[in-house]
């Protein structure tokens, strides 16, 4: 959490210290997200990984790209800031609304 919270400080700085250069700064915040990441955060582990996910449609890394690419394809006059995407059952980091399996 730290982590993440000096990175939103560092963009924010960045943003200041770039203003008036041709550069363009976006923050992609993604909720729930099914990827690679739970596996390796399992050690490999398919059950204790798919676990997170239960009760849930979680977001897909192709959900994520369409924002990128969305960002990506604004014109050069136009910066988006930053987006934050979740799942439709997720309304903060740890709050999930889970259907029963």
């Amino acid at each position: 959490m730290a982590a993440k919270f000096a990175l939103r400080g560092f963009v924010y700085g960045l943003r200041e210290d770039l203003l008036g250069r041709p550069i363009r700064i976006t923050t992609v915040d993604p909720g729930l997200a099914r990827t690679e990441f739970s596996l390796v955060r399992f050690k490999g582990d398919e059950e204790a990984a798919s676990e997170p996910y239960v009760g849930v449609e979680p977001l897909t890394a192709d959900d994520v790209a369409d924002c990128v690419l969305f960002t990506l394809t604004r014109p050069l006059h136009v910066n988006v800031d930053e987006i934050v995407i979740k799942a439709l059952a997720q309304s903060s980091g740890g709050r999930i609304l889970r259907r029963a399996p």
